[in-house]
């Protein structure tokens, strides 16, 4: 997104990094150091201000709430990582599927009317 792009756009964006580690330490209830475990585990790679510091989306932050609910219940920071992946390469899976679904139905004409 452009620099130019007003700061209420920026804000709506699910992928902008509006969040220090701080504050997205604070909104999840964890501390700096789980936010970087993830990020060593390749869950969630943060952006870097100008300054050099760590800031986080929305979307990032929905992915490391997941992360600590699986550690909350007792799985290993890495396991949990790799289940979160793991879940979302299927929720990605499924999207693209519904996709290819529905085009081949719209190319043979054929439409979803339910159980008759």
């Amino acid at each position: 997104m452009p620099a130019d792009t007003p700061l209420s756009d920026r804000l709506d964006d699910d992928d902008y990094p509006a969040y220090t580690m701080g504050r997205a330490a604070e909104m999840l209830g964890t501390t700096p150091g789980f936010l970087r475990a993830i990020g060593e585990a390749r869950l969630i790679t943060p952006l870097r201000s100008e300054g050099g510091h760590r800031r986080y989306s929305r979307y990032q932050l929905r992915i490391a709430a997941r992360a600590r609910e699986l550690v909350d219940r007792g799985t290993p920071i890495e396991a949990a990582c790799r289940i979160v992946i793991l879940e979302d390469q299927l929720e990605e899976a499924q999207r693209i599927n519904a996709e290819y679904r529905r085009a081949a139905q719209e190319a043979s004409g054929v439409t979803d009317r339910g159980p008759s």
